[in-house]
């Protein structure tokens, strides 16, 4: 039983995740277009992020909209197509005359909402947030994978691991809308959490994929698992206890099907100078040598040794430095010079060539691991079996 959502999950026996496994701005014009495609039926309402303290929020709707307080109170309402500023002022929120700690947009007759600088669908609601604002997209969550299939995979996947995807993005969405239910979003909208712009990014593919897979997640022991996912891993996935958290049954390392993937393999150029200047007190460097690896080799620990000091510094903080794909990855010294002086001889690298698997964190389904295997025939109940082991595929169901 989920309280938390008002429903409870049912298994799909006939869709076990435990399937036999793999071997090893024309607005106009778009907005009319997406007026004739099938909205997926209303549900699960999710609070998404989508401007965090600004100075002020550009909003609009492609229909008439009501404008209400907090309490949902009717102040007003906005032509379609204006343009309208909300800013913060001492009760809150101000937009145009009205005022409120609180406001919210309701485009009438299924229209769209406008903010900051594209379409979204369902409300927003503006809210102040330490002298600035927040802008927050109240949605169907089956709608809003609409958009989160196109941000993340493309509608012109493979159907069978777009589905897949919708599968995991809704399992995930649900499973942070329980851990945030005491904030005022459940969840952002960049890569983040997982990529969410708009109606722009929705197509035939990702409503054909969200439809096809409405109210079904990835459950164990009757709770909605959190299914991260990623890019591509570069050969294998990964052991959640390797890289974030403590160990999780159904995020167990498994090989992946990603070879073909354009980030599978990568490599970047750092120089000397710029790793000086981006970890002081080490002086010029002189190695840089792994302390603490993952069994699929992604750099859990490092350390830098220089000619004044040394430093260890985590994978994530050295990927997040060099902006690199992932931690999987291994050095090689480039331009090496000798330096002498009286007492010794030292050999100082001009450059590091780092050469690099995969995008991305590692847990969790493949994105490319499943273009992959979709386009060798296999089911999404297939691969999200192999990438989430001890999963059962479940519906929600309103008690």
């Amino acid at each position: 039983m989920i309280t938390w959502l008002s429903q409870r999950l049912k298994v799909i026996p006939t869709l076990s995740a435990t399937s036999p496994r793999p071997p090893r701005y024309p607005w106009i014009t778009f907005l009319a277009w997406l007026a004739l495609m099938t909205p997926a039926q209303a549900g699960i309402i999710l609070r998404v992020n989508i401007q965090d303290e600004v100075g002020q929020i550009q909003l609009g709707s492609s229909t008439d909209a009501s404008v209400k307080d907090g309490s949902g109170r009717t102040l007003g309402s906005i032509p379609a197509r204006g343009a309208f500023i909300a800013q913060v002022n001492p009760k809150g929120v101000l937009l145009n005359q009205w005022e409120a700690s609180q406001l919210w947009i309701e485009p009438a007759n299924n229209g769209y909402v406008w903010i900051g600088d594209r379409w979204f669908r369902g409300r927003a609601q503006i809210l102040p947030v330490n002298n600035n604002l927040m802008a927050v997209n109240h949605l169907d969550v089956e709608q809003y994978l609409y958009s989160v299939l196109g941000g993340e995979m493309g509608g012109n996947w493979p159907l069978e691991a777009l589905k897949a995807q919708a599968v995991a993005s809704r399992s995930y969405a649900l499973y942070k809308r329980r851990a945030m239910v005491a904030n005022p979003f459940d969840i952002g909208d960049t890569t983040t959490w997982q990529v969410y712009r708009g109606i722009q990014d929705e197509s035939t593919g990702t409503q054909s994929a969200v439809n096809a897979t409405v109210g079904q997640v990835l459950a164990v022991q009757g709770e909605i698992a959190e299914a991260v996912f990623h890019s591509s891993s570069g050969g294998s996935t990964e052991n959640s206890e390797d890289i974030w958290f403590a160990a999780r049954p159904y995020l167990r390392s498994v090989p992946d099907f990603d070879q073909g993937s354009p980030v599978f393999k990568w490599s970047q150029t750092i120089s000397s100078k710029q790793m000086q200047d981006s970890f002081p007190g080490i002086g010029e460097v002189i190695s840089i040598t792994p302390v603490r690896t993952t069994s699929q080799g992604r750099v859990i620990t490092m350390k830098l040794t220089g000619t004044t000091g040394s430093r260890t510094v985590s994978g994530e903080t050295f990927r997040s430095t060099f902006n690199l794909r992932s931690t999987r990855f291994s050095l090689l010294p480039q331009n090496t010079t000798v330096h002498s002086s009286a007492d010794k001889s030292v050999t100082l690298p001009g450059a590091f060539q780092i050469n690099g698997f995969g995008f991305g964190h590692g847990l969790g389904m493949s994105q490319w691991g499943a273009y992959n295997l979709a386009l060798n025939g296999y089911n999404y109940q297939q691969i999200l079996g192999h990438y989430y082991r001890s999963t059962a595929l479940a519906r929600l169901q309103s008690n």
